[in-house]
């Protein structure tokens, strides 16, 4: 076909191409593509629905899925209908309402063109309308479950708010419900306001320049009965701001989130909105009279009225009130609601039995020895720090590369020879980083799984300065016993697994090579069904799963792995501690994650910020130790619940613990059946429960105010004190609390205790020293003991210790000669014990550096009483604190070049001390040479060659009188080897 060029002048074009229908092939595979893409999709959305549904049916929570689910779908299409309903009917009157004929204006004229436009579309334009506010609605609804099922299922606290005599039930569980359909409320007045008007407008019954009165009656009518009811609203509103005065949050004398009524609240705020109450009721009813009156006047007045009274009433009165009642004479008018708010602040976070003692800082006994005895039953010091030894044991017991440890160990307790001893204790668990060779198989099949336990003693170290293991290799053996050592679950398994199947997974490797496994235990999903795969590979991402020829019979995925994401996952109403810890249960490990229930809709009670409260210099390196907060700010916190997951099954395991808690007995009635009695706590497992950190850094920042009880000193705040900085490093981040098993000055004898310092506001030295019981089962578990210190005296605070420890001349060169080379100094966790009316402070020191890759202990700092040692063991260090001999070896100091003389004519003890010689002198040039190896070995033979002079001595000494103990290594007498 030819076509004719159009000539210049715009004559013909030529004939027009006419496009015919696509062919029947061509409808029917766009119509099938179409159908494809809808159901890709479809299918899509059901499976993340589906492996949920799959997942907490496979952990034995498909009660707290379904629960959740419908509430959701029952809020969702209850308040999208609401809504959709108060917009709809409101556009459908206002159409309905309209005038018969339009005014014949310019503006009705140009309307008319739109009314006309939608009129073939007008009922599909409502149910649009109607559709989209009420899916936005229904989704915004569907959020809020948690205040509908604290509501539907709450229970009483049985305490009652001193304003205004209600249960705080009121304020934790009803408050917040009836805010949200106040809010619900709110938005559907608006909307209706808006589309009515609109409504009328585009139909004429509202007119902005058109002549005559600028809307008819039923216009008017239909939006002041519309706008009555958003002031009816409002009303409610005041009258519920009323109590919402007991949850306020202000700043009030530096006191950021004070919560509760003060002065000005009292007798200002609390007159003004009830007066705004009733003065919005009868502006509401004056909408409502226009039905009648036909008119606005009276409601605009009434309307101007209301905000007139809102500015004056509202908001001038309560200014006047506090600059010239309450700031003239504020520590009278503002002490009884200050009392209030100690109180209630006090009983929300489990902080009113709190014990405060004087505590003098400074010991009177004047026999050092017998204070020296008194150490040991005061306090098992942990000087191995679990926060500086993991590379230490990942260098040690790592075994593979495939293994690995996690950056803070964790400190817990195990019976040896009938004795509780502090351990630090690690899981060997699979780090997918240091896998041969990295593919899906590998990642995915093979390696699955970490094995054993790892635990050394916190309070001793071998002579190498390496842990004193008592639990080690692969697989693991030691004081532990016989216990199921695969780890499937733990704080490094972030990643999927599918187990079970034709693919064997290695187990361990040995001297003998590689021992397989295949998964033998319930968790996880079953592959084997072809719609289980199809989804899984869509939620994942992951084709592979859908054909591979890895997965058969048998074959299950194991994911959401971390404890702290399957406890959260299966209560998601609780608050998840930062810091899950392994124990050895009953022939398992058991990860053991402390849950905690939160409101922020305690009256009275201050408010805290539970990502800042319990942040400190480890949180600020280790988000994992970071609190997973279901509520970021509360003002209410219980460690209610003790969960556990087995690092094999997964199994998660919810106790009740805190049986009186009012918020975990609600959410028990809204998810029956997922929390176990406390009584099912078995005996082994409650003799690894502890105290949780998180609760003791909320605690502790609370008490640096609410330690004080009358309203005179806490407004005072002279009595302020503040958590101090790490001092061990430079991070400016809180020290964290510690635990030790330590026995306070009122206690008969040791007890596992998780201990912090306070200092006064703005200073370093020491204002107070905290402790609360932390072994589960105890009597006094939970008993928080405060020792003050007086303020007239100064005793020194961590970071002044360090500063004393750093600055004094023969401590800062040693240091200096720990750092030759590339050696790097690493500061152990600052403990701080109380003994006799002091302080002693005990820090060990690491070294990593002279070819190691990881930290061992070379020192220990103690100080007490204004003495200081720096000493290569503890005992050492505490024998020269008290000056006490013979109850541990001194082995000579790096900077020490004093030889030993011979002082004995014995022949055996002139040989040893020879030996010890040559031992001191092999120590001080391995140590120029940053040989740590080499160092540890001299350090060993010299403590074997003075143990053979002692010895010796004392058989002679048996024999033939007594005679006395030859010099050591500085030329005072060889004290007695330590063990």
């Amino acid at each position: 076909m030819a076509f004719q060029m159009p000539d210049r002048g715009g004559g013909p074009t030529g004939p027009r191409i006419r496009v015919g229908r696509p062919s029947r092939r061509v409808r029917t595979l766009l119509m099938t593509l179409g159908v494809l893409a809808v159901l890709g999709m479809v299918f899509t959305m059901f499976a993340g629905f589906w492996t949920d549904w799959l997942w907490y049916r496979s952990v034995n929570y498909s009660s707290v899925f379904t629960t959740t689910l419908w509430t959701k779908i029952g809020l969702f299409f209850v308040f999208g209908l609401l809504m959709a309903l108060a917009v709809g009917v409101n556009i459908w009157l206002a159409h309905r309402l309209r005038p018969p004929l339009s005014a014949m204006s310019m503006e009705q004229q140009n309307l008319d063109r739109y009314r006309m436009g939608i009129a073939p579309y007008k009922k599909w334009l409502l149910l649009g309308i109607t559709a989209l506010v009420g899916l936005i609605a229904g989704a915004s609804a569907s959020g809020q479950w948690r205040t509908w099922l604290m509501w539907v299922n709450g229970v009483p606290f049985g305490q009652k708010d001193p304003q205004f005599k209600l249960d705080v039930s009121f304020y934790a569980f009803d408050l917040p419900f009836y805010r949200f359909l106040l809010g619900f409320g709110f938005a559907a007045a608006i909307l209706s306001v808006i589309a009515a008007a609109l409504t009328h407008y585009l139909y004429g019954g509202l007119r902005v320049t058109s002549p005559g009165a600028r809307a008819t009656a039923a216009a008017t009518g239909h939006l002041s009965v519309l706008i009555g009811i958003f002031v009816a609203l409002k009303a409610v509103a005041y009258w519920l701001d009323r109590y919402g005065l007991a949850v306020k949050s202000s700043d009030f004398r530096a006191t950021d989130n004070w919560t509760g009524l003060r002065y000005v609240d009292a007798n200002a705020y609390l007159p003004a909105k009830t007066i705004l109450f009733c003065i919005a009721v009868i502006c509401a009813l004056l909408f409502f009279a226009t039905l009648w009156r036909r008119t606005w006047q009276l409601p605009v007045i009434g309307f101007g009225l209301m905000v007139l009274s809102a500015i004056l009433i509202g908001g001038l009165y309560p200014a006047i009130v506090q600059k010239f009642q309450v700031q003239p004479n504020e520590q009278a008018k503002e002490a009884p609601y200050v009392e209030k708010n100690l109180e209630a602040t006090r009983k929300a976070y489990g902080i009113d039995g709190t014990k405060v003692t004087d505590y003098s800082g400074t010991s009177k006994t004047e026999d050092k020895t017998t204070l020296r005895d008194d150490v040991g039953s005061t306090a098992s010091i942990r000087i191995m720090d679990p926060n500086i030894v993991s590379p230490t044991f990942q260098q040690l017991q790592q075994i593979r590369n495939y293994y690995a440890f996690p950056n803070n160990l964790d400190v817990d307790r195990y019976s040896k020879d009938g004795k509780d001893q502090d351990t630090v204790i690690g899981l060997r668990e699979l780090n997918l980083a240091g896998i041969p060779k990295k593919n899906w198989i590998n990642n995915h099949f093979r390696y699955t799984h970490g094995y054993g336990v790892v635990a050394a003693e916190g309070t001793s170290a071998d002579a190498q300065g390496r842990p004193n293991f008592t639990e080690s290799d692969l697989p693991s053996e030691g004081d532990l016993g016989t216990y199921e050592q695969r780890v499937y679950y733990g704080e490094k398994t972030t990643t999927y697994s599918i187990v079970g199947g034709p693919q064997k997974e290695i187990d361990y490797s040995d001297d003998n090579g590689e021992k397989t496994t295949s998964y033998k235990g319930d968790s996880g999903v079953d592959l084997s069904n072809p719609v289980n795969r199809a989804a899984y590979a869509v939620a994942f991402g992951e084709p592979q799963i859908l054909y591979s020829g890895a997965i058969g019979d048998g074959s299950r995925i194991l994911y959401n792995r971390t404890p702290k994401e399957r406890v959260e996952a299966v209560a998601p109403w609780l608050t998840i501690d930062g810091d899950a810890y392994p124990a050895v249960v009953n022939g398992r490990i058991e990860w053991i994650v402390d849950a905690y229930t939160t409101t922020n809709g305690y009256p009275y009670s201050s408010r805290t910020t539970l990502g800042d409260t319990t942040a400190d210099s480890l949180t600020a390196t280790n988000n994992n130790r970071a609190v997973v907060a279901q509520q970021n700010q509360v003002n209410y916190i219980r460690n209610s619940v003790k969960a556990t997951v087995d690092a094999y099954t997964g199994e998660v395991k919810l106790y009740q613990w805190d049986t009186k808690d009012p918020v975990l007995k609600t959410w028990m009635k809204a998810f029956p059946d997922t929390v176990k009695p406390k009584s099912d706590i078995s005996k082994d497992l409650m003799d690894h429960l502890r105290y949780p950190q998180d609760l003791f850094k909320v605690q502790r920042e609370l008490l640096t105010r609410y330690h004080v009880k009358d309203a005179t000193t806490f407004l005072s705040g002279s009595e302020v004190w503040q958590v101090p900085d790490d001092p061990t490093n430079r991070s400016g981040n809180a020290v964290p609390p510690y635990y030790l098993s330590m026995k306070m000055p009122d206690q008969k004898a040791q007890a596992f205790s998780l201990t912090t310092t306070f200092t006064p506001n703005g200073r370093d030295n020491l204002s107070a020293f905290m402790a609360v019981d932390a072994e589960a089962g105890a009597s006094d578990y939970g008993k928080i003991r405060i020792l003050k210190l007086p303020t007239n005296t100064t005793v020194n605070g961590p970071k002044q210790v360090q500063s004393q420890f750093n600055s004094q001349e023969d401590i800062a060169e040693s240091i200096r000669l720990l750092r030759g080379g590339d050696s790097e100094v690493e500061y152990g966790n600052l403990l701080t014990v109380p003994l006799d009316g002091g302080l002693l402070y005990v820090e060990p020191v690491y070294v990593r550096g002279g070819g190691l890759k990881y930290p061992l202990l070379r020192k220990v700092l103690v100080t007490y009483g204004g003495q200081t040692a720096f000493e290569n063991t503890l005992d050492e260090a505490l024998n020269k604190i008290f000056g006490t001999d013979g109850a541990a070896p001194e082995p000579p100091d790096e900077g020490d070049t004093t030889t030993p003389p011979p002082t004995s004519d014995n022949p055996t003890v002139q040989q040893a001390l020879e030996d010890a010689q040559k031992a001191f002198d092999a120590g001080q040039e391995a140590l120029k040479n940053n040989d740590w190896e080499a160092y540890g070995r001299a350090q060993k033979d010299l403590e074997d060659a003075l143990k053979r002079a002692e010895d010796a001595q004392a058989e002679a000494g048996r024999g033939g009188g007594e005679s006395k103990p030859s010099a050591g290594p500085s030329g005072s007498p060889s004290p007695k080897p330590s063990s």
